[in-house]
C-alpha cells in the first residue's frame, strides 16, 4: 500500500469531500473550512482545512463565532499533516482543548489478516434494534468509563434513517456483553471506518476486539469497500499493526465549549 497516496485519497473522500455522517446533519464548504452541522445528538465540528489559507487565525475566530452563535459545542478535527504546522498551537491559543492524541491507521481488506476467531463461548450479535443498540451502548460505557447516552441515541438515529450506513455489533459471553463496536460504510468512497471498539476489562487480551475489526472488515468486503480506517488509540494500535492496518498519521480533536 502507498501510504501517501491513500492518506491524500483519505483526505479527498472523508475530509474535503465529507458527506453528512447521519440524518439532521449538513456539510458545509465556507471561509477555508469543510465543516459539519448536526442537530440533536450529531457531531458538529471541522472536518478540513485549506492549507492554501491566508490567514488561519481569522479562520479558526470564523468558526467559533460561527458555532458560538448557535450555542454548540464543536471538535476541529486535526491531522498530523495539516497546514500550517502550528495549527494547533494556534486552535489552544484561540481557547480550544486537546484530546488525546491518536493514530490514523489504514488497510487495504484483501491484504489483511482476517482470520481472527472468538474465544469459545462468545457469540456476536448484530444490533439492528433498540435492545442491541442498548448492548452496545451499555459495553461501551463501561469500556470506556463515559457516558453513553449521545451514542445511544445517534445510532438509533441511523438505524432508523439510513441503516445501509452503519454497522453494529456486540460479542456476547452466554447473555452478557462483553465487547462492541460500529463501523460506518460513507456511500461514494472506498474507506469502511471502524469506531468504538471497546471491551469490558474483565475480557480484555482474550482476542475479542481482534476478532471483532475482522469481523466488520469482511463486512466492509461485502459491501465492495476497499479499505479500513481506524482513529487508533495507544492500546488498540498493536493490535491493529497485527492485523495488517498502517498507520498514516496522527489525529487529535481540538474542542470548543462556547
Amino acid at each position: 500500500m502507498d501510504h501517501a497516496s491513500v492518506l491524500a485519497l483519505h483526505d479527498r473522500d472523508l475530509r474535503e469531500g465529507a458527506r453528512p455522517d447521519g440524518p439532521g446533519a449538513r456539510v458545509e464548504r465556507v471561509g477555508g473550512v469543510v465543516r459539519q452541522v448536526a442537530d440533536g445528538h450529531g457531531w458538529n465540528g471541522v472536518l478540513w482545512s485549506d492549507p492554501g489559507v491566508a490567514d488561519a487565525d481569522a479562520v479558526i475566530a470564523e468558526q467559533i463565532a460561527f458555532f458560538t452563535g448557535l450555542g454548540r459545542d464543536f471538535e476541529w478535527k486535526l491531522y498530523g499533516h495539516d497546514l500550517p504546522t502550528d495549527l494547533g498551537q494556534r486552535l489552544t491559543v484561540a481557547g480550544f482543548t486537546p484530546e488525546p492524541q491518536e493514530t490514523l491507521m489504514v488497510g487495504e481488506i484483501n491484504e489483511l489478516a482476517l482470520d481472527s476467531q472468538l474465544p469459545d463461548g462468545v457469540r456476536l450479535l448484530a444490533a439492528t434494534d433498540p435492545a442491541g443498540v442498548d448492548l452496545v451502548a451499555d459495553v461501551h460505557a463501561k469500556a470506556f468509563g463515559t457516558d453513553s447516552s449521545r451514542l445511544r441515541a445517534r445510532l438509533l438515529d441511523q438505524l432508523a434513517a439510513d441503516p445501509d450506513t452503519v454497522v453494529a455489533v456486540v460479542a456476547l459471553a452466554g447473555d452478557e456483553p462483553v465487547s462492541a463496536a460500529r463501523m460506518e460504510l460513507v456511500p461514494g468512497t472506498r474507506f469502511a471506518g471502524l469506531w468504538g471498539g471497546g471491551t469490558v476489562e474483565a475480557w480484555r487480551g482474550r482476542g475479542i476486539y481482534r476478532a471483532l475489526v475482522a469481523h466488520r472488515a469482511r463486512i466492509a468486503a461485502d459491501h465492495g469497500y476497499r479499505y479500513v480506517q481506524v482513529d487508533a488509540s495507544d492500546l488498540s494500535r498493536p493490535i491493529l499493526e497485527r492485523l495488517g492496518l498502517a498507520p498514516l498519521t496522527t489525529t487529535t480533536p481540538y474542542v470548543y465549549e462556547p
